[in-house]
């Protein structure tokens, strides 16, 4: 069973590299008019350069996976701004593009909560499906689309879930065909849990991401040894290795919070259910220590007895 690791966003430790920098519409409507889209250029520009320099930090330390910012163009699906991102970046977004194919890394988006497909109000399905196409169109100009993945959850209950998954299943015939394909849904830790997640995404041919942190908050009617086969099989037609997100409490009483680190203790015992199935899979650390509670939780593993590391960022057990 071969495991790789990679982590979101901000590479820590590298001077200045948020990718995501941002500006609000009230701060950018306070601007005069003829400096409101180099201010948008000069955000985006850096945000990609930035982007840059932590794919080449990742190369560096053999690091396969990784999670773009959501943030990468300051207000590009703001419906009275929704400029044009990709033609003054023609270049940068090849250039990403290019490194991600040439070292065979691993990417995907998460785009915000409300990127949703349950809701009653027909202008959150538009703003979801805005969404969506907002990361499809990053993902095209930087040419991934046969590995690129744009991960979300189903959404809210509303007071009643059937009503919430039907319309789910309705609304989601408003994304474009050609979106859907490179979507993904993951397990919450409050609403709609394994055993629900998983029923969805078979009847929509959609991959499951399993997120063990949420699994542990939100399992009351789920048993994950039953379902952790068919949540990966939920991959199959696909050709790509399933992915886990991964992190850890930080305290009992803020159970949900991810902690800076990743415990152990917390995931080994997913660990070894996994290690019953014997499949290859990618996780994905979510932890505030990005990149070091990576590094640190791969370091751990790989001192189990029987585990071997393989690269940077990779190990077999």
């Amino acid at each position: 069973m071969k495991i790789r690791f990679g982590y979101v966003g901000n590479a820590l430790g590298l001077w200045d590299a948020s990718p995501s920098k941002t500006i609000t519409f009230t701060r950018y409507s306070t601007l005069p008019i003829n400096e409101r889209m180099e201010k948008l250029k000069s955000i985006t520009a850096q945000n990609l350069q930035h982007t840059k320099r932590i794919l080449y930090y990742n190369i560096a330390h053999e690091i396969e996976l990784y999670r773009f910012s959501s943030s990468l163009v300051p207000l590009a699906t703001h419906p009275e701004v929704m400029w044009d991102f990709l033609t003054p970046f023609k270049n940068e977004w090849e250039e990403i593009g290019n490194l991600v194919q040439n070292f065979k890394l691993r990417v995907s988006f998460h785009p915000n909560q409300f990127t949703l497909f349950t809701s009653q109000r027909e202008e959150v399905t538009t703003n979801a499906v805005r969404s969506m196409e907002y990361h499809f169109r990053m993902l095209k100009a930087m040419n991934f689309l046969d590995t690129g993945l744009i991960n979300i959850h189903i959404g809210g209950a509303y007071g009643d879930k059937t009503a919430s998954l039907n319309r789910f299943h309705q609304n989601l015939k408003k994304l474009p065909k050609e979106i859907k394909k490179q979507m993904t849904l993951e397990n919450d830790d409050k609403t709609y849990d394994v055993r629900e997640t998983l029923i969805t995404c078979e009847r929509e041919n959609i991959p499951m991401v399993l997120d063990y942190h949420h699994y542990m908050a939100n399992n009351v009617e789920s048993d994950l040894p039953l379902y952790l086969d068919r949540i990966f099989k939920t991959w199959n037609t696909f050709n790509i290795v399933p992915k886990v997100h991964i992190s850890s409490p930080k305290s009992d009483q803020a159970y949900r919070s991810h902690a800076d680190f990743v415990s152990l203790d917390f995931v080994l015992p997913f660990l070894k259910m996994a290690k019953e199935l014997n499949k290859d899979f990618d996780i994905m650390i979510e932890a505030k220590q990005k990149n070091l509670a990576m590094l640190k939780l791969v370091d751990e593993i790989a001192a189990i007895r029987g585990v071997k590391r393989t690269s940077g960022s990779s190990v077999e057990w």
